[in-house]
């Protein structure tokens, strides 16, 4: 019924007809290989957790005393034994499996958002880089509460790391430089920020009840407020990867590297200062 001849199966010399390449057939990526660092740090917390619990600790319930032997924080501990590798190890350590699966919900999320826009190097320095901000942040605000008391409180979770994403993604949401509809990225960019905000209130509300009860649950607010800023701190110079020469992006990314690398040790210099 179509206006065009049918096409012959053999060709007569000199027909002039001459077939049109057919694109090549893409493969689809499974997500493990768009997003490897993001599945990479799933592993990692998972198998953390899977460790710990073969090793006898508590599925649910894990002790303090437990989570500090597998590298939770404690500003004791960092401050004045020198524990400073608590401070990225806290960031894989969960309380319980329910703390691990709501993390890891979030990071899986998250990441999978991330890592075309910020590639699998970016996604890896954000968590750690602003991991290591909210539990040092955590660090000061504890030094300056328990002090007095002389027991400080163990910090643990990768929340502080995966509110450092969503800051990062408020950021680099907002380029024009990125291949999507602005509408679409309106929505993507409004969604992160009700996760950020919403999971603050929530997580401040919980803690302000545990404090006028006296007993409940103890959310490190403090790790993920100082993620969440180091997220759009990070953010900042870069731009994304979408949408931006290659050579352009690694250079702001070394460069947020760099800074907030920079950043972070000038701050644990200051927490050292203050805890002396």
């Amino acid at each position: 019924m179509g206006s065009n001849p049918p096409i012959p199966e053999i060709l007569p010399p000199g027909s002039g007809y001459s077939p049109q390449p057919q694109p090549p057939v893409r493969r689809p990526r499974r997500s493990w290989q768009a997003a490897p660092a993001t599945y990479l740090l799933l592993g990692i917390n998972i198998a953390v957790f899977l460790a710990m619990t073969f090793s006898g600790v508590k599925p649910m319930s894990p002790t303090t005393y437990q989570l500090m032997d597998w590298g939770a924080n404690n500003a004791g501990n960092v401050l004045y034994l020198g524990q400073w590798w608590r401070i990225v190890t806290a960031m894989f350590v969960h309380v319980g499996i329910l703390h691990l699966a709501t993390n890891m919900w979030c990071l899986w999320n998250l990441g999978l958002l991330a890592e075309p826009l910020m590639g699998s190097i970016g996604v890896i320095a954000v968590y750690v880089l602003t991991g290591a901000a909210g539990n040092l942040l955590s660090t000061l605000v504890n030094l300056y509460s328990y002090r007095a008391e002389g027991i400080f409180p163990a910090g643990a979770g990768a929340s502080g790391a995966v509110f450092g994403i969503a800051g990062a993604l408020i950021v680099l949401l907002k380029s024009q430089r990125l291949p999507v509809p602005p509408v679409e990225l309106s929505k993507l960019r409004r969604s992160v920020i009700y996760f950020a905000v919403i999971n603050l209130v929530i997580g401040g509300s919980i803690s302000f009840g545990t404090k006028v009860i006296g007993s409940g649950i103890n959310i490190d607010n403090m790790a993920h407020l100082g993620g969440v800023a180091c997220g759009l701190l990070f953010a900042l110079p870069m731009v994304p990867r979408l949408g931006a020469p290659r050579s352009l992006f690694d250079r702001r990314l070394r460069f947020a590297i760099g800074m907030i690398f920079t950043l972070l040790v000038l701050f644990g210099f200051f927490i050292t200062k203050f805890a002396g």
